[in-house]
């Protein structure tokens, strides 16, 4: 008998349908498994269902549909209100006013601390506070998203909308407010605070 050797997609949708290798089936088999070149039926079908809520596999690369069980009040991104995106033009007025200030109290705050390669950069919309040896952080606003950027050597990347109740530029995926990010950040890298509000 001649070895049957399928893609390797059929091959993986053997093993998550647990059916025996083709190599074991013969055509003389009683089985009721036919091999087709788009589908693959069975007497007992694959049904995406079964799999839809065990938990994924850590030992390889996998897709998981089950549900995430995240609590609201805590974690996962904030609903967007869209009533309450900003106009283009109020977005630059409060997001130019938040990097100036930002500029001006890092200025201020440059003279009050002993790190070597501080320095501090504002060109074409964008602020750069380097930290020599620390890091260098980023500010850049996005028009099209009504965002403020931020790169981070501590927190990494992360995306600031205007808040109105708050009066703040909130990231909507832990409610972290910019300022503060930026001064507990800065206070643990320089090991002096700074106060941002």
């Amino acid at each position: 008998m001649a070895s049957k050797v399928l893609p390797i997609p059929l091959r993986r949708l053997w093993r998550l349908a647990k059916l025996p290798p083709p190599s074991s089936l013969s055509s003389s088999s009683s089985s009721s498994y036919s091999l087709d070149p788009h589908l693959l039926y069975s007497s007992r079908r694959f049904d995406i269902s079964d799999k839809a809520h065990r938990p994924c596999s850590s030992s390889r690369r996998s897709f998981c549909s089950r549900p995430l069980n995240l609590d609201q009040s805590s974690q996962g991104p904030t609903a967007i209100d869209y009533r309450s995106v900003l106009q283009e033009d109020e977005f630059h007025r409060l997001a130019d006013s938040t990097i100036h200030d930002l500029q001006e109290k890092f200025e201020g705050y440059g003279d009050s601390v002993q790190v070597e390669g501080f320095d501090i950069d504002y060109g074409n919309e964008v602020l750069t506070l380097k930290l020599g040896d620390l890091g260098t952080y980023v500010l850049n606003k996005q028009t099209p998203n009504r965002q403020i950027w931020l790169s981070s050597p501590v927190s990494g990347p992360s995306r600031f909308d205007w808040d109105p109740n708050a009066h703040a530029w909130v990231y909507r995926r832990n409610k972290a407010n910019l300022l503060d990010v930026l001064e507990s950040e800065l206070e643990q890298l320089c090991g002096e605070p700074i106060n941002l509000s």
